[in-house]
């Protein structure tokens, strides 16, 4: 086991706890083992629990494993579609299709569990902040995309603007057509 299991599995109990729904979707599948792989991170290996829950294990066979490549993160900035195609599955389908669907599906509702500490409006007033300073984040990570990109085409000519390629691509295959026509203007005539 992992120094980081235990506080994720934690983690994970709470959100299961507070949507009763989803604990009742993993009961089934009790002893079952999951692994997540996202490397470099350790693997994080959790057994599920009668109850629908999940503890740490060091089992050494998992059921299903999820891999999350590197590729996994620069998705989530794009959206949750983007995040599931890069996620790898291998093991049990009807496990992989449950975790997936909770993956999907269960959200943390930080704004509630700040309320039990530091008051409703204070825990309103917070989680609105957090969620600007992301949304600044991220859209700060898509202007500088786009600016990089912008550079990338116009200035250096690294890259090629899409109408630009299509272009091309059109003029390459009116060549092809052209040089068949010819060819078989060739054939004709030989």
């Amino acid at each position: 086991m992992t120094v980081i299991e235990t506080p994720f599995a934690a983690a994970l109990n709470h959100l299961l706890e507070t949507e009763s729904w989803a604990s009742d979707r993993l009961a089934p599948f009790a002893g079952e083992v999951v692994r997540f792989r996202a490397p470099p991170l350790p693997d994080l290996t959790f057994e599920i629990l009668a109850d629908g829950r999940v503890a740490p294990t060091a089992t050494a066979t998992p059921t299903l494993t999820i891999h999350l490549g590197p590729e996994a993160l620069p998705a989530l900035a794009r959206g949750e579609e983007h995040f599931m195609r890069a996620v790898g599955v291998s093991g049990n389908a009807r496990l992989a299709t449950e975790v997936l669907y909770l993956v999907r599906n269960l959200r943390w509702d930080v704004e509630e569990d700040l309320s039990g500490l530091i008051g409703d409006m204070a825990a309103h007033r917070a989680a609105n902040l957090a969620r600007d300073a992301l949304a600044w984040q991220f859209d700060a990570l898509k202007r500088i995309g786009a600016s990089f990109a912008e550079y990338a085409i116009e200035e250096r000519r690294m890259l090629v603007a899409r109408a630009e390629f299509d272009d091309f691509s059109a003029r390459v295959a009116q060549l092809r057509d052209a040089v068949e026509r010819l060819e078989a203007r060739v054939r004709r005539v030989a």
